[in-house]
């Protein structure tokens, strides 16, 4: 426990959890609904930027097009709503299937290239799916469509937005508790290790293409799920949601809370949708303010938002203490091999 109190990069995840857990409680003691609206959004695009995580920050796979699982995934619950259906499981089940297996097709094409090629390969993917979704004039074409039945899940109706912000925190809860037993266990070493050094990682009798082929697909159908909860809470989707503006968008969220990092993508969704919000209240043009603030905060913030918390863990911390005395009652110093920081 004292550990923790002494660690921002650990106390803020805790506190900011709790305080989006108390946000339900708030509005409706203010009675403002629309903080309740507002903060599932930050949540939803928070599990989003999390499964892009995966893949970039873990993977070093910059994905330009993972809108697209975000778009398939709200459409997953719109299309069988159209005809009636509202379990939420069978929901479910088509959004991993079909979020999964495209996710296949387009990791497996895309990582027989590296770079910029890997880039403009599922970005073109995106926008594949954002005109097949513009072309379906049966279910809205451009225009989109209203989801006629929401998930239902024990009865539990996501219509309510009082259970969907509980269902969206849940679900981040469990994704950052997952992608901290990831990140440490075997395969996160090793999709991590791919990242710095694929031919090292093959050496050792690993193949690289494959675990990130996998991290790849996980991202999509984590992201997928952020697009069933997107539908349910606008009640309607659009191809919009497809756009290659939203993959930058979860880019710049990664980026700015930190890549690679378990909570910084959270931290990110925040302060990106928090400033969006903010400057729209003043300007109409709010986006060409938004633009110099990001790339001056990318910059200055080595790290993202939680390098910044990590530089104030170790300021906490102070300096390594130092070595104890070997046998003959000698201290080593810093330059002596056998010295060791603690």
């Amino acid at each position: 426990m004292n550990s923790l109190l002494y660690r921002p990069s650990r106390l803020v995840p805790v506190l900011l959890l709790a305080a989006l857990a108390a946000v339900p409680v708030a509005a409706g003691a203010s009675d403002q609904p629309f903080w309740l609206s507002f903060f599932a959004r930050i949540l939803i695009y928070a599990i989003a930027a999390s499964a892009l995580n995966l893949a970039l920050g873990f993977g070093g796979l910059v994905s330009f097009g993972h809108a697209l699982f975000l778009g398939v995934g709200s459409y997953a619950v719109a299309l069988p709503a159209a005809h009636g259906v509202a379990d939420g499981w069978l929901h479910l089940l088509l959004v991993l299937g079909s979020c999964g297996a495209l996710a296949l097709l387009v990791g497996a094409i895309s990582l027989r290239t590296s770079g910029m090629s890997f880039i403009m390969i599922t970005l073109a993917f995106a926008q594949m799916g954002y005109f097949l979704f513009v072309s379906l004039k049966a279910y809205g074409g451009d225009d989109g469509m209203a989801v006629s039945a929401t998930s239902r899940f024990f009865g539990i109706d996501l219509a309510s937005a009082d259970a969907l912000y509980a269902v969206a925190w849940g679900v981040l809860v469990l994704l950052i508790g997952w992608m901290a037993r990831l990140r440490s266990s075997t395969f996160g070493m090793a999709l991590r290790g791919a990242r710095q050094n694929a031919r090292r990682v093959q050496a050792i009798g690993l193949q690289p293409q494959r675990i990130k082929l996998a991290a790849f697909v996980l991202s999509g159908m984590v992201c997928g799920v952020a697009g069933m909860l997107l539908a349910n809470m606008n009640a309607y989707v659009s191809p919009s949601t497809l756009a290659w503006t939203v993959s930058g968008d979860l880019i710049v969220m990664v980026v700015l809370g930190g890549m690679g990092t378990v909570f910084g993508p959270v931290l990110g969704a925040l302060l990106f949708l928090g400033l969006e919000e903010v400057l729209k209240g003043y300007t109409e043009h709010w986006m060409v303010v938004m633009g110099p603030l990001i790339v001056l905060m990318a910059l200055l913030g080595r790290g993202g938002l939680m390098g910044l918390l990590e530089r104030l863990d170790r300021r906490v911390a102070g300096p390594p203490a130092p070595p104890p005395p070997d046998a003959a009652g000698q201290t080593p110093t810093e330059g002596d091999a056998s010295w060791q920081p603690r």
